[in-house]
């Protein structure tokens, strides 16, 4: 079944008076959403003991958590080295998630950098080819990886890209990050249309079966000639994308995503008036 969740806690999580992530399941389950997305933006640095009891609290309340692993990242380093601490970032993040009770983890694929942009795609490509074999050397292929569709127009990550990577192992399955497509292709998602051509092309690439519960980040992004700048709220009104168009064609396609809110400081509140978008069109 599709589900709505937020990527960490809101400002309002806060000023109702939660505090741990723990609390988080309560509060996801209580404002009607279905699942939650926590970030190692900044490093893997949590105990079994804490995931353990993340998990007790997810489970309770029935909301689905997923990870996201830390930002930096970059499988297209031409550092070997660098690129070994990059494995060890998905794959401390997935034993964590492991522990935590969850399925998906997002990871952002690679930054091109000074070399040409097919050089650093092939660079990517051949990373996440060992990659998959670490996660099956470390039996982790139970999980979900999602490899990420990036904003900044210096990012590994259009939505080709990303296709190509997902083609490596079917333990890879798409994060497409609305928001970052929209940036990155200058205001391109207005239409149901528009969303429609993506998600076509990338279930003819990949499948039904992929796609049909594929993950999606969505919020609206201020950007510029070079990309995404910054994240917004559903309160702009003058960058998009909408997520109304996209309803209609997740409901004409059915498709289940997970989606996750990435608004800035009221993502709960917009995962909430995305679900409500989303059901009204069944009624």
């Amino acid at each position: 079944m599709i589900k709505f969740g937020p990527s960490g806690n809101s400002e309002r999580f806060y000023a109702e008076g939660y505090e741990h992530t723990e609390e988080a399941a309560y509060f996801v389950r209580e404002n009607g959403l279905d699942c939650f997305e926590y970030s190692f933006g900044r490093g893997v640095h949590m105990t079994e003991k804490k995931a353990a009891s993340i998990r007790a609290a997810f489970e309770k309340e029935g909301v689905e958590i997923s990870v996201h692993a830390p930002y930096f990242i970059n499988f297209a380093n031409p550092d070997d080295e660098m690129a070994a601490k990059s494995y060890g970032y998905v794959l401390d993040s997935a034993r964590m998630l492991r522990e935590m009770g969850g399925r998906r983890l997002v990871f952002h694929p690679a930054t091109q950098g000074k070399d040409a942009r097919s050089v650093a795609v092939d660079r990517t490509l051949d990373r996440l080819k060992t990659l998959r074999d670490y996660i099956y050397l470390n039996e982790l292929q139970d999980l979900i990886y999602c490899p990420e569709t990036m904003g900044k127009i210096a990012q590994i990550g259009t939505i080709e890209e990303i296709v190509t990577f997902c083609k490596v192992d079917p333990v890879f399955t798409p994060c497409v990050d609305f928001g970052h497509v929209n940036a990155r292709e200058q205001g391109s998602l207005k239409t149901a249309a528009d969303y429609r051509e993506r998600l076509e092309y990338m279930i003819s690439e990949l499948g039904y079966e992929r796609m049909k519960n594929f993950h999606v980040h969505f919020s609206k992004i201020q950007y510029g000639a070079k990309g995404e700048l910054k994240h917004l709220t559903f309160a702009d009104t003058v960058f998009g994308p909408e997520f109304g168009p996209l309803a209609e064609v997740l409901r004409e396609l059915k498709l289940e995503p997970y989606i996750v809110s990435e608004s800035a400081g009221t993502q709960t509140d917009d995962a909430i008036a995305m679900k409500k978008i989303y059901l009204q069109l069944g009624n």
